[in-house]
């Protein structure tokens, strides 16, 4: 095959990830070996990804199971980004509690691979495929620190769940197949009879299970308990890199095979998305663990993005796209400043814990006062772009009510962020965090910081990559 220099970066990291796991098995005591060759393998595959991907419009790969074009270059260059700078960042959180295991760095990177097959997925059962690889991975790094009553049960919630809906998802798969006589999206889209009404209960089995994958409401009941029970570095991960596949296969999903039944499952986005904006931000008010607030907000955000993929439209998808770039980019900075509360080997993740950070931590009071207003959509941040750009989208759409209610929650949300800077600020001070932080977590931290304050000057600079993705 002329075209196989496309898959260089899947090829690549899968003998990457054998060739890791049999020098952890033979040699002893080898995290920091592991770790640091993981971290190098995540970067050369961004860099071949980049090399053999950018430039491509559209490629057709294995009887047309496999595509290439601009939206899974993107997505896969910005997996990969996500994935090394929350590895980078686990060192120092994972040696504190011993943990540092090899097989860490090569669950994340077996997660990754399966989320960049899901991203080039142009067929049901290649996504199938992606989506497994990545839970299996994600199944034992939920239950990581097994010492640790909470993160075994939120291991225990997360694989009971989840294979639930990948359950769902593989019965929606099985009525779709069984309706238009082929897995792949293209044949499908040229199949299909909207008089079929089995089709109908098959694309509604596969939106629930993705559903699950991107904590959407009603299917979010397993996020806030998994959240709190996981180590902190993996609740980082499954904040932010699992979302760009899971987004990826909800455009690759409604809008390439079944962009004629638009009317079928327009409303069911347009329902996850109130209830997940709705939802989220009622939700974190009364909440006092750092993390399970994290979990809540993530679910209002997805709501956000949802919104973008309701319109229909190019500019809908282009807008929820940008808006999951800028949310990582902020839950990077959150989750930087959050594995700084560290004090005698001890890390904290309760709001009283944060009391009067100002005085004794200015420069972390003053990122994650930037962080939390970017959070919250406060002008001129990176966040108030985000869900400007999905307004804007919505509203040329004329669904007036969608955008009214994704103000409302903005508000409402608005609310428990500007809490937690009132317990920075102005409550009374506790006693100093640790100052040895890793160099990686003040790079994290001081790079989000950065963009999401100057994000104004260049927006141009995503949104011409971004405008390079047409589906429709």
């Amino acid at each position: 095959m002329n075209n196989m220099h496309l898959i260089f970066p899947e090829i690549f990291l899968s003998l990457s990830i054998m060739f890791l796991l049999i020098l952890g098995v033979f040699k002893k005591n080898s995290f920091n070996i592991i770790h640091n060759l993981s971290l190098i393998v995540l970067l050369v595959t961004a860099v071949i990804t980049f090399n053999e991907t950018i430039s491509v419009n559209e490629e057709l790969l294995f009887s047309q199971s496999v595509i290439i074009d601009p939206l899974s270059s993107l997505m896969k260059i910005v997996t990969l980004l996500a994935a090394f700078i929350v590895l980078a960042i686990s060192t120092n959180y994972l040696k504190t509690l011993n943990l540092h295991k090899i097989e860490y760095s090569v669950l994340i990177l077996s997660s990754v691979l399966g989320m960049l097959i899901m991203i080039s997925a142009n067929d049901l059962i290649v996504f199938y495929m992606g989506l497994e690889l990545q839970s299996l991975a994600l199944y034992v790094l939920a239950t990581f620190n097994r010492e640790n009553l909470k993160s075994s049960e939120a291991g225990l919630k997360y694989f009971v769940l989840s294979a639930l809906s990948s359950g769902l998802l593989l019965y929606g798969c099985s009525l779709i197949y069984g309706f238009s006589g082929s897995t792949n999206f293209e044949i499908i889209a040229s199949q299909l009879d909207s008089s079929e009404y089995a089709l109908t209960f098959g694309i509604v089995f596969i939106l629930v299970g993705l559903a699950f994958k991107i904590t959407a409401v009603p299917f979010h009941m397993w996020a806030p308990d998994v959240y709190e029970g996981s180590p902190t570095t993996v609740t980082l991960f499954f904040t932010i890199v699992p979302k760009i596949a899971a987004l990826t296969i909800f455009i690759r999903f409604l809008y390439v095979p079944f962009l004629n039944l638009i009317e079928q499952w327009q409303m069911i986005i347009i329902f996850l998305s109130i209830a997940s904006m709705l939802f989220g931000a009622i939700a974190a008010i009364g909440q006092t663990n750092i993390k399970r607030i994290i979990a809540y907000s993530s679910i209002g955000h997805i709501g956000y993005a949802l919104a973008g993929l309701s319109t229909g439209t190019n500019e809908g998808i282009q807008s929820a796209i940008v808006y999951i770039i800028i949310y990582i980019v902020t839950n990077l900075g959150l989750f930087s400043c959050l594995l700084m509360f560290k004090r005698n080997n001890e890390y904290f993740e309760n709001l009283k814990d944060l009391s009067g950070l100002s005085k004794n931590h200015p420069l972390i009071s003053i990122s994650l006062l930037i962080v939390l207003f970017s959070l919250a959509g406060i002008p001129p941040l990176a966040g108030f772009f985000a869900k400007f750009y999905i307004f804007t989208a919505v509203i040329e759409q004329s669904m007036y009510f969608l955008a009214i209610v994704g103000l409302l929650s903005t508000v409402v949300a608005a609310f428990y962020y500007l809490r937690i800077i009132k317990i920075i600020y102005f409550d009374n001070e506790k006693e100093k965090f640790d100052d040895d932080h890793h160099s990686w977590l003040r790079f994290s931290l001081g790079l989000s910081s950065i963009l999401i304050l100057f994000y104004f000057i260049f927006p141009s600079e995503i949104i011409d990559v971004v405008s390079r993705i047409n589906i429709i």
